[in-house]
């Protein structure tokens, strides 16, 4: 579970709108009061909250917040109103849309495959349709690059079984085709496209289990080794997602936060942000793990102001 801190008696739906609504009345804000009542609210309470705050003022609530807010504070405000399909839509059509795009922000299109079920991710096309009038695989044909379309649009098209069954003599013989394609460094070999974009995420893990027992290597290790380019750090992304997600956005909080200059604060938004909910205490621990830090002192470094404040209360920590 999340250790973002609830209220042990939340105020009403009513009320949390009619403050909500005094505090983005007039010329100022009052930044403070968002993040006290909308950084303390689980799904079901933000919904609610957004169904009364219509229904009082004639206007979506994520509308309001989109008018008087700025910068990342808005982003990851926004993003937080939204429902959890929706919101991986806009961070899958932002990253698909950019100019110039980054490995690190195409990450977002892996998550949304990999590191949650087939139905949220049935749910995610869905919104995607509706927000955008195009579908996300075509979003993806038309703004990557022909080699990573194949691997990026097989992630996005797939539907997996979500149950725990395994065959053990399908994982080796797999392991055997991903060992034949990487040693041959055919990283978008048809059968290791296929197979990482179709097989349920516990047959995966016994697949993966199977090479390091066999190959006496890691997969992704091996995968390492065949190449560094998109592919390769693609297809390492996939299969962190699927063996350890939490690992996987810790690398993404500690990767955000390593330059000397500029903090990458769309990637630490959007971990921050998507997993509040899902699994942040277990990618605080693996964050401690790898760095020795806590994750509460390296945001409170790292980003400043009501931002901080709100990715804070967030995770859990003290602001």
């Amino acid at each position: 579970m999340a250790p973002m801190k609830l209220p042990d008696s939340a105020p009403s739906p009513t009320q949390d709108s009619e403050r909500l609504s005094r505090a983005l009345q007039g010329r100022g804000v009052d930044e403070n009061v968002l993040v006290w009542i909308l950084g303390h609210r689980n799904a079901l309470q933000r919904k609610e909250i957004k169904e009364t705050y219509q229904q009082l003022y004639k206007e979506p609530i994520i509308y309001r917040l989109h008018s008087k807010l700025s910068g990342v504070l808005k982003k990851a405000m926004v993003l937080w109103m939204n429902e959890a399909p929706e919101r991986d839509a806009i961070l899958a059509h932002e990253a698909l849309r950019r100019k110039w795009k980054r490995l690190n922000q195409l990450q977002a299109l892996v998550e949304i495959a990999c590191a949650s079920s087939p139905k949220h991710l049935m749910a995610v096309r869905r919104a995607y349709c509706s927000l955008y009038e195009c579908s996300l695989e075509e979003d993806i044909i038309s703004n990557v690059s022909t080699s990573l379309q194949k691997l990026l649009v097989s992630l996005a098209s797939s539907y997996r079984h979500d149950r725990g069954f395994v065959d053990l003599n399908i994982a080796k013989s797999d392991a055997a085709k991903l060992h034949e394609a990487i040693e041959k460094k055919q990283l978008d070999n048809d059968d290791v496209v296929w197979i990482l974009a179709t097989r349920n995420f516990f047959q995966l893990k016994a697949t993966f289990g199977c090479y390091k027992q066999r190959y006496k290597v890691a997969i992704d290790q091996a995968i390492n080794s065949s190449g560094n380019g998109d592919v390769s750090f693609m297809l390492r992304t996939v299969i962190l997602c699927i063996e350890c997600p939490e690992k996987h956005f810790a690398e993404v909080i500690r990767a955000s936060t390593v330059g000397q200059w500029n903090t990458d604060k769309d990637s630490l938004t959007r971990v921050i942000v998507t997993r509040a909910e899902i699994d942040m205490k277990k990618i605080k621990g693996e964050y401690f793990k790898m760095s020795n830090t806590n994750l509460d002192d390296v945001v409170t470094r790292e980003v400043s102001g009501v931002y901080r404040d709100f990715l804070m209360a967030l995770i859990g920590g003290k602001f």
